[in-house]
């Protein structure tokens, strides 16, 4: 039996079957994003981590069909969800991100035919098939902040090292100041 999600086919063979794509898999499963989450989660220590973070889920469905009446346009409607392992850039602690992505993609090739309408976001493809594990994949990466931080600064847990030198502030260019002062 064939993998849809994997399998590589043109949006519009997709389109036109009315595919449907339920997606219920690993992070392990999603090699580019597991690999960005491994990256983020180096800055701990293992013993740190809760769980094996390869097994949180990506949830989500995709629906193929055309955007057009002459059936020349082909779309994708979905929404995928996941929950990954992340270290908070604010305290440095491990947390757990909530990524949530609504997809509503018009598919053009690199020679163009597509436009924006409707609210859908043109998705241009540099080859004329393509595995939706693909998409769905970089969607996700796509989705992911530049810096991870826990939603409410009061859920960050300050290190002690932290607390205890708040009341020393360094200033570098206290002693430039002065000079700068001095001067006529």
């Amino acid at each position: 039996m064939a993998n849809v999600l994997r399998d590589r086919r043109t949006p519009s063979e997709l389109a036109a079957a009315g595919q449907v794509i339920e997606i219920n898999d690993k992070i392990g499963g999603f090699r580019r994003l597991a690999e960005i989450v491994a990256a983020d989660l180096l800055a701990l220590a293992p013993d740190r981590l809760t769980g094996d973070w390869r097994d949180s889920t990506v949830a989500g469905r995709l629906v193929f069909g055309f955007a057009d009446a002459q059936r020349r346009l082909p779309k994708l409607d979905g929404e995928l969800k996941v929950t990954v392992d992340a270290v908070c850039q604010r305290c440095l602690e491990p947390f757990r991100l909530p990524v949530s992505v609504e997809l509503r993609l018009l598919f053009a090739n690199a020679a163009g035919g597509a436009t924006n309408g409707d609210g859908y976001e043109v998705w241009e493809l540099d080859e004329e098939a393509f595995a939706p594990i693909d998409l769905v994949e970089e969607a996700l990466i796509m989705a992911l902040p530049l810096s991870a931080m826990h939603e409410d600064r009061a859920l960050c847990v300050a290190p002690a090292e932290l607390e205890e030198s708040a009341g020393e502030t360094i200033r570098p260019f206290a002693a430039l100041r002065s000079q700068l002062q001095k001067e006529p």
